[in-house]
Protein backbone atom coordinates (compact mmCIF):
# COMPACT_ATOMS: atom_id res chain seq x y z
CA UNK A 1 0.00 0.00 0.00
CA UNK A 2 1.17 3.13 -0.88
CA UNK A 3 1.74 6.31 1.19
CA UNK A 4 1.87 8.80 -1.45
CA UNK A 5 -1.03 10.55 -2.80
CA UNK A 6 -1.23 13.02 -5.66
CA UNK A 7 -4.35 15.33 -5.80
CA UNK A 8 -5.25 17.37 -8.89
CA UNK A 9 -7.97 19.82 -8.88
CA UNK A 10 -7.93 23.58 -8.46
CA UNK A 11 -7.15 26.73 -6.01
CA UNK A 12 -9.39 29.18 -6.87
CA UNK A 13 -9.26 29.63 -10.95
CA UNK A 14 -5.72 28.08 -10.98
CA UNK A 15 -4.83 24.30 -11.60
CA UNK A 16 -2.70 23.07 -8.79
CA UNK A 17 -1.25 19.74 -7.86
CA UNK A 18 -0.08 18.51 -4.54
CA UNK A 19 2.03 15.43 -3.42
CA UNK A 20 0.84 13.88 0.00
CA UNK A 21 3.26 11.30 1.51
CA UNK A 22 3.05 9.80 4.92
CA UNK A 23 -0.07 12.71 5.11
CA UNK A 24 2.35 15.59 5.15
CA UNK A 25 2.46 18.07 2.21
CA UNK A 26 5.85 16.84 0.26
CA UNK A 27 5.40 19.30 -2.71
CA UNK A 28 3.02 21.73 -4.17
CA UNK A 29 2.32 23.32 -7.86
CA UNK A 30 0.08 25.89 -8.35
CA UNK A 31 -0.58 27.74 -12.35
CA UNK A 32 0.65 31.34 -11.69
CA UNK A 33 0.30 34.40 -14.51
CA UNK A 34 3.91 34.46 -15.09
CA UNK A 35 5.59 32.29 -17.90
CA UNK A 36 5.79 29.12 -16.80
CA UNK A 37 9.80 27.43 -17.24
CA UNK A 38 10.15 25.59 -19.95
CA UNK A 39 8.24 27.60 -21.54
CA UNK A 40 10.05 28.56 -25.87
CA UNK A 41 10.10 31.26 -27.64
CA UNK A 42 11.67 32.87 -30.63
CA UNK A 43 12.44 35.84 -29.75
CA UNK A 44 14.59 38.50 -30.91
CA UNK A 45 17.81 40.02 -29.67
CA UNK A 46 16.88 43.82 -28.69
CA UNK A 47 20.42 45.35 -26.41
CA UNK A 48 23.19 44.54 -24.47
CA UNK A 49 23.40 45.21 -20.75
CA UNK A 50 27.43 46.61 -20.82
CA UNK A 51 29.65 45.18 -18.23
CA UNK A 52 27.56 41.92 -17.44
CA UNK A 53 27.28 40.10 -20.88
CA UNK A 54 23.81 39.37 -20.96
CA UNK A 55 21.66 40.57 -23.60
CA UNK A 56 17.98 41.79 -23.65
CA UNK A 57 15.30 39.84 -26.07
CA UNK A 58 12.15 40.75 -26.97
CA UNK A 59 9.39 37.95 -26.55
CA UNK A 60 5.06 38.65 -26.93
CA UNK A 61 5.53 38.50 -22.81
CA UNK A 62 7.88 40.98 -22.21
CA UNK A 63 11.19 41.72 -22.15
CA UNK A 64 13.74 38.70 -21.41
CA UNK A 65 17.14 38.54 -20.16
CA UNK A 66 20.20 36.09 -21.85
CA UNK A 67 23.40 35.21 -19.78
CA UNK A 68 26.19 35.26 -21.88
CA UNK A 69 25.31 36.49 -24.77
CA UNK A 70 28.55 37.22 -27.19
CA UNK A 71 28.60 37.68 -30.39
CA UNK A 72 24.65 38.07 -30.41
CA UNK A 73 23.78 41.01 -32.48
CA UNK A 74 20.64 43.50 -32.65
CA UNK A 75 17.48 42.40 -34.32
CA UNK A 76 19.17 38.50 -34.68
CA UNK A 77 16.28 36.12 -33.93
CA UNK A 78 16.98 33.42 -31.17
CA UNK A 79 14.88 29.90 -30.11
CA UNK A 80 15.30 30.40 -25.96
CA UNK A 81 13.39 28.75 -22.84
CA UNK A 82 12.30 30.65 -19.67
CA UNK A 83 14.35 28.95 -17.31
CA UNK A 84 12.84 30.09 -13.75
CA UNK A 85 10.78 32.78 -12.44
CA UNK A 86 11.43 36.36 -12.76
CA UNK A 87 12.20 38.98 -9.39
CA UNK A 88 9.21 41.47 -9.18
CA UNK A 89 10.16 43.76 -11.90
CA UNK A 90 13.03 42.14 -13.34
CA UNK A 91 13.02 40.29 -16.93
CA UNK A 92 12.01 36.66 -18.10
CA UNK A 93 15.67 34.30 -17.57
CA UNK A 94 16.04 32.41 -20.70
CA UNK A 95 18.44 30.33 -21.92
CA UNK A 96 19.21 29.31 -25.34
CA UNK A 97 20.00 25.56 -24.35
CA UNK A 98 16.54 24.50 -25.16
CA UNK A 99 15.42 21.16 -23.92
CA UNK A 100 12.02 19.22 -24.60
CA UNK A 101 11.15 17.13 -21.57
CA UNK A 102 8.82 14.86 -20.79
CA UNK A 103 8.02 11.74 -18.65
CA UNK A 104 10.69 9.54 -19.69
CA UNK A 105 12.65 11.31 -22.26
CA UNK A 106 14.75 14.58 -23.05
CA UNK A 107 15.68 15.67 -26.42
CA UNK A 108 18.55 17.76 -26.02
CA UNK A 109 19.45 19.08 -29.55
CA UNK A 110 22.70 21.21 -28.57
CA UNK A 111 24.07 18.37 -26.99
CA UNK A 112 24.37 15.00 -29.20
CA UNK A 113 24.39 11.99 -27.60
CA UNK A 114 22.39 8.97 -26.31
CA UNK A 115 22.17 8.57 -22.33
CA UNK A 116 20.68 6.64 -19.86
CA UNK A 117 20.00 7.91 -16.58
CA UNK A 118 22.92 6.71 -14.12
CA UNK A 119 20.54 5.68 -11.28
CA UNK A 120 19.49 2.90 -13.45
CA UNK A 121 21.83 0.10 -12.37
CA UNK A 122 20.92 -3.08 -14.33
CA UNK A 123 22.92 -3.86 -17.54
CA UNK A 124 20.16 -5.73 -19.21
CA UNK A 125 18.07 -3.48 -18.96
CA UNK A 126 20.28 -0.07 -20.35
CA UNK A 127 21.12 -2.18 -23.17
CA UNK A 128 17.11 -2.23 -23.77
CA UNK A 129 17.01 1.40 -23.32
CA UNK A 130 19.96 1.79 -25.63
CA UNK A 131 17.85 -0.20 -28.49
CA UNK A 132 14.96 2.26 -28.43
CA UNK A 133 16.99 5.28 -28.09
CA UNK A 134 19.49 4.40 -31.39
CA UNK A 135 15.81 3.14 -32.94
CA UNK A 136 13.72 6.32 -31.97
CA UNK A 137 16.39 9.01 -32.89
CA UNK A 138 17.74 7.26 -35.51
CA UNK A 139 18.67 9.53 -38.70
CA UNK A 140 19.06 12.66 -35.83
CA UNK A 141 21.92 14.78 -34.69
CA UNK A 142 20.21 15.97 -31.92
CA UNK A 143 20.60 13.76 -28.39
CA UNK A 144 18.43 12.12 -25.92
CA UNK A 145 18.63 11.51 -22.09
CA UNK A 146 16.31 8.72 -20.93
CA UNK A 147 15.04 9.33 -17.53
CA UNK A 148 15.33 6.99 -14.38
CA UNK A 149 11.54 7.13 -14.88
CA UNK A 150 12.21 4.35 -17.73
CA UNK A 151 13.15 1.84 -15.31
CA UNK A 152 9.33 0.64 -14.38
CA UNK A 153 7.89 1.75 -18.05
CA UNK A 154 6.63 0.10 -20.72
CA UNK A 155 8.92 0.14 -23.57
CA UNK A 156 5.92 1.00 -25.91
CA UNK A 157 5.41 4.26 -23.50
CA UNK A 158 9.07 5.04 -23.74
CA UNK A 159 9.20 4.74 -27.71
CA UNK A 160 5.97 7.15 -27.95
CA UNK A 161 7.55 9.52 -25.58
CA UNK A 162 10.72 9.65 -27.44
CA UNK A 163 9.16 10.10 -30.64
CA UNK A 164 6.58 12.70 -29.76
CA UNK A 165 9.97 14.65 -27.74
CA UNK A 166 11.93 14.22 -31.31
CA UNK A 167 8.71 15.83 -33.47
CA UNK A 168 8.19 18.37 -31.04
CA UNK A 169 11.89 19.61 -31.15
CA UNK A 170 12.35 19.03 -35.20
CA UNK A 171 9.19 21.22 -35.15
CA UNK A 172 10.78 24.18 -33.33
CA UNK A 173 14.01 23.88 -34.61
CA UNK A 174 12.78 24.16 -38.01
CA UNK A 175 10.57 27.65 -37.60
CA UNK A 176 12.21 30.20 -40.04
CA UNK A 177 9.58 32.72 -38.74
CA UNK A 178 11.18 36.24 -37.60
CA UNK A 179 8.55 37.70 -34.93
CA UNK A 180 8.07 37.26 -31.61
CA UNK A 181 6.27 34.36 -30.44
CA UNK A 182 5.64 31.60 -27.89
CA UNK A 183 6.56 28.24 -29.25
CA UNK A 184 6.12 26.22 -26.82
CA UNK A 185 4.01 26.44 -23.28
CA UNK A 186 5.84 25.33 -20.44
CA UNK A 187 3.84 22.16 -18.54
CA UNK A 188 1.11 23.27 -16.12
CA UNK A 189 0.79 21.95 -12.64
CA UNK A 190 -1.26 18.63 -13.86
CA UNK A 191 1.46 17.73 -16.69
CA UNK A 192 4.78 18.44 -14.28
CA UNK A 193 2.59 16.57 -11.77
CA UNK A 194 2.83 13.45 -14.07
CA UNK A 195 6.52 14.22 -15.74
CA UNK A 196 8.03 14.56 -12.75
CA UNK A 197 6.11 12.48 -9.75
CA UNK A 198 7.09 9.37 -11.10
CA UNK A 199 7.31 7.76 -7.75
CA UNK A 200 4.13 4.84 -7.04
CA UNK A 201 0.96 6.67 -5.89
CA UNK A 202 -2.50 7.03 -5.63
CA UNK A 203 -4.44 9.81 -8.06
CA UNK A 204 -7.18 11.82 -7.04
CA UNK A 205 -8.68 13.75 -9.33
CA UNK A 206 -12.19 14.09 -7.68
CA UNK A 207 -13.89 17.62 -6.69
CA UNK A 208 -13.16 18.26 -3.18
CA UNK A 209 -9.76 16.46 -2.94
CA UNK A 210 -7.49 18.79 -1.25
CA UNK A 211 -9.90 19.39 1.55
CA UNK A 212 -10.91 15.64 1.85
CA UNK A 213 -6.70 15.04 2.12
CA UNK A 214 -5.60 17.64 4.14
CA UNK A 215 -4.01 19.75 1.41
CA UNK A 216 -5.70 23.00 2.41
CA UNK A 217 -4.43 22.76 6.18
CA UNK A 218 -1.18 22.27 4.76
CA UNK A 219 -1.28 25.02 2.71
CA UNK A 220 -2.68 27.79 5.33
CA UNK A 221 0.36 25.83 7.75
CA UNK A 222 2.99 26.60 4.76
CA UNK A 223 1.88 30.56 4.78
CA UNK A 224 3.29 30.22 7.75
CA UNK A 225 7.42 31.04 8.56
CA UNK A 226 7.19 28.71 11.33
CA UNK A 227 8.59 24.77 10.20
CA UNK A 228 8.14 22.49 13.41
CA UNK A 229 11.16 19.58 13.73
CA UNK A 230 10.14 17.36 16.13
CA UNK A 231 10.37 17.48 20.40
CA UNK A 232 10.79 21.11 20.93
CA UNK A 233 13.14 22.37 18.07
CA UNK A 234 11.55 24.95 15.31
CA UNK A 235 13.09 26.83 12.47
CA UNK A 236 11.72 29.93 10.56
CA UNK A 237 11.45 30.83 6.55
CA UNK A 238 11.07 34.45 6.39
CA UNK A 239 11.70 36.00 3.02
CA UNK A 240 13.19 39.39 2.54
CA UNK A 241 13.60 41.44 -0.53
CA UNK A 242 17.66 40.09 -0.63
CA UNK A 243 17.34 36.61 0.52
CA UNK A 244 15.37 34.15 2.24
CA UNK A 245 16.52 33.87 6.38
CA UNK A 246 16.40 30.82 7.86
CA UNK A 247 16.78 30.90 12.01
CA UNK A 248 17.02 26.95 13.54
CA UNK A 249 16.02 27.08 17.07
CA UNK A 250 16.33 24.28 19.71
CA UNK A 251 13.35 25.76 21.95
CA UNK A 252 13.49 24.93 25.79
CA UNK A 253 16.25 21.91 25.02
CA UNK A 254 19.15 22.95 26.69
CA UNK A 255 20.92 19.49 26.55
CA UNK A 256 24.45 19.15 25.11
CA UNK A 257 23.65 17.86 22.01
CA UNK A 258 20.54 19.89 21.64
CA UNK A 259 22.18 22.18 18.71
CA UNK A 260 23.23 19.48 16.48
CA UNK A 261 19.88 17.75 16.61
CA UNK A 262 17.79 20.70 15.98
CA UNK A 263 20.29 21.58 12.73
CA UNK A 264 19.94 17.99 11.31
CA UNK A 265 16.37 18.09 11.41
CA UNK A 266 16.63 21.56 9.97
CA UNK A 267 18.71 19.86 7.12
CA UNK A 268 16.35 17.27 6.27
CA UNK A 269 13.37 19.19 6.67
CA UNK A 270 14.39 22.20 4.65
CA UNK A 271 13.68 21.06 0.65
CA UNK A 272 10.13 20.13 1.38
CA UNK A 273 9.50 23.54 3.55
CA UNK A 274 11.45 25.27 0.23
CA UNK A 275 9.46 23.62 -2.98
CA UNK A 276 5.99 24.03 -0.56
CA UNK A 277 6.58 27.82 -0.05
CA UNK A 278 7.99 27.93 -3.37
CA UNK A 279 11.34 29.99 -2.41
CA UNK A 280 14.00 30.36 -3.89
CA UNK A 281 17.45 32.66 -4.32
CA UNK A 282 19.92 33.29 -1.99
CA UNK A 283 19.20 31.88 1.52
CA UNK A 284 20.61 32.14 4.62
CA UNK A 285 21.19 29.61 7.13
CA UNK A 286 21.13 30.90 11.40
CA UNK A 287 21.92 27.64 12.87
CA UNK A 288 21.80 26.61 16.41
CA UNK A 289 24.86 26.77 18.43
CA UNK A 290 26.90 23.57 17.78
CA UNK A 291 30.77 22.85 17.77
CA UNK A 292 32.76 23.44 14.81
CA UNK A 293 33.50 19.76 14.47
CA UNK A 294 29.72 18.76 13.82
CA UNK A 295 30.07 21.06 11.30
CA UNK A 296 30.73 18.28 8.30
CA UNK A 297 27.80 15.88 9.84
CA UNK A 298 25.54 19.00 9.25
CA UNK A 299 26.80 19.21 6.00
CA UNK A 300 26.30 15.55 5.04
CA UNK A 301 23.02 16.05 6.58
CA UNK A 302 22.16 18.81 3.81
CA UNK A 303 24.14 17.53 0.82
CA UNK A 304 21.84 14.22 1.23
CA UNK A 305 18.43 15.84 1.76
CA UNK A 306 18.84 17.79 -1.40
CA UNK A 307 19.97 15.26 -3.80
CA UNK A 308 16.43 14.19 -3.94
CA UNK A 309 15.09 17.48 -4.75
CA UNK A 310 14.79 18.57 -8.43
CA UNK A 311 14.85 22.17 -8.10
CA UNK A 312 18.94 22.92 -8.73
CA UNK A 313 20.40 24.42 -5.33
CA UNK A 314 23.62 25.11 -5.08
CA UNK A 315 25.45 24.61 -1.19
CA UNK A 316 27.54 27.54 -1.09
CA UNK A 317 29.07 26.78 2.56
CA UNK A 318 29.93 28.83 5.46
CA UNK A 319 30.28 32.86 6.46
CA UNK A 320 32.60 34.58 8.62
CA UNK A 321 30.03 34.57 10.99
CA UNK A 322 29.29 30.64 11.20
CA UNK A 323 25.63 31.02 8.82
CA UNK A 324 25.52 28.51 5.92
CA UNK A 325 24.56 29.90 2.72
CA UNK A 326 22.69 28.70 -0.31
CA UNK A 327 22.00 29.29 -3.52
CA UNK A 328 18.70 27.93 -5.04
CA UNK A 329 17.04 28.37 -8.70
CA UNK A 330 13.88 30.70 -8.83
CA UNK A 331 11.72 27.49 -10.14
CA UNK A 332 8.67 28.66 -8.94
CA UNK A 333 6.49 31.66 -7.54
CA UNK A 334 6.31 31.99 -3.58
CA UNK A 335 3.27 29.97 -2.53
CA UNK A 336 2.32 34.13 -0.41
CA UNK A 337 2.71 35.50 -4.15
CA UNK A 338 0.61 33.29 -5.81
CA UNK A 339 -2.42 33.20 -3.55
CA UNK A 340 -2.26 36.94 -2.03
Amino acid sequence: MTTRTIVLGHIGERKAAALMEGGQLDDLLIEADAPAPGTIYRAVADRPVKGQGGLFLKTPDGAAYLRQAKGIGQGQVLTVQVTGYAEPGKAIPVTTRVLFKSRYAIVTPDAPGLNISRRIKDDDLRDELMVLAHEGMEGSDMGLILRSSCAEADAEDIATDITDMRNLAEAVTGDQSDQPEMLVAGDDPWQLAWRDWVEPADVVDTPGGFDEHGVLDAIDAAKAAHVSLGAQASMYLEATRALIAVDVNTGADGTFAAGLKANLAAAKALPRALRVRGLGGQITMDLAPMPKKDRRSFENALRSAFRADEVETVLAGWTPLGHYELQRKRARLPLSEILE
